[in-house]
């Protein structure tokens, strides 16, 4: 039986894991074993440029937060190493840039699944996601798209006057 301290640790991970499962706009699961030092720093330091939050956590005390929030899908997934992307805005970036370490050369880095914005999400599903285009170039290509028509219009009124005046 564990000594009073230790379980109120546990307790508080747990809780901890769970506000941070809450919050979660995208969960993504990976199995990290076999990335070196040099890459997962790397991995790191990207995910931390785009606000993911990146950590490794026990199996146990996941499944326990996956549990009390409804994620019961994740359960089964959580077996070996486990690491554990949540981004609480994007829910492009972290299957993004997990997928793309997943598929380096000679990388034994693999996803296991997610939840997106509160749906279970498989490792299908999280690489369609990740080859979706950044949300500025979606941007960009939404307002290309209202501009051409209106440039079109333009260019046709101005022959137009310019043939009349003529």
């Amino acid at each position: 039986m564990p000594n009073n301290n230790v379980l109120e640790q546990k307790k508080a991970l747990v809780a901890s894991l769970t506000e941070k499962l809450q919050s979660a706009a995208c969960v993504v699961l990976v199995d990290y074993k076999g990335i070196n030092v040099a890459d997962d720093t790397k991995l790191r330091k990207e995910l931390r440029e785009a606000n993911v939050d990146y950590f490794v956590a026990k199996n146990t005390m996941l499944s326990l937060a996956a549990k009390n929030v409804g994620y019961d899908d994740l359960c089964p997934l959580l077996n070996g190493t486990t690491a554990i992307a949540i981004s609480t805005s994007d829910v492009v970036a972290p299957a993004k840039i997990l997928a793309k370490q997943a598929e380096a050369p000679e990388s034994t880095f693999s996803l296991k699944g997610g939840y997106i914005e509160g749906k279970f999400a498989d490792v299908n599903e999280l690489n369609a996601i990740a080859k979706l285009p950044s949300r500025e170039t979606l941007i960009a290509q939404v307002v290309c798209g209202l501009n051409s028509p209106i440039a079109g219009l333009a260019i046709a009124l101005n022959a137009i006057a310019e043939k009349q005046s003529a």
